[in-house]
């Protein structure tokens, strides 16, 4: 999946917290609101017309983008954590500072590959070759 099909893809299902999702498209998705974010503070920092050192918080713009990609960054990473068979229950751990390390990881790994209990795989090549496998 390219980057702009991984972020519209994520637009598309922001309310959807079933079925799976690759690597490619959370990281697309996680590097692209991250550029928003950049981009988003230092036009903040403009509109306050104070140094970028001095600018404490968020500003309008921010606030914005984090109303805007909330839902449909806890989507994503919740069907990331269905494509390695995890419960997206365990997102809850984000809000542990510990539990930041396990959710890195388990976003780094690999796909499961099969079908599990969340769905099939989302990367199309397994399946088609799955299907078609003579045992």
């Amino acid at each position: 999946m390219n980057f702009f099909e991984s972020i519209k893809s994520c637009f598309i299902r922001y309310t959807d917290f079933s079925g799976r999702s690759m690597r490619s498209e959370y990281w697309n998705f996680t590097v692209f609101v991250s550029i928003l974010y950049i981009v988003a503070e230092l036009i903040d920092v403009k509109i306050a017309g104070v140094p970028y050192l001095d600018y404490y918080g968020f500003g309008t713009l921010s606030i914005i983008l984090t109303i805007v990609t909330i839902v449909p960054g806890t989507a994503v990473s919740v069907r990331r954590l269905h494509d390695i068979n995890k419960s997206g229950w365990w997102i809850l751990l984000f809000f542990t500072i510990i539990g930041w390390i396990p959710l890195i990881y388990w976003v780094c790994l690999k796909s499961d590959g099969a079908e599990n209990r969340f769905g099939p795989s989302p990367i199309p090549d397994q399946n088609f070759i799955r299907k078609n496998q003579l045992i």
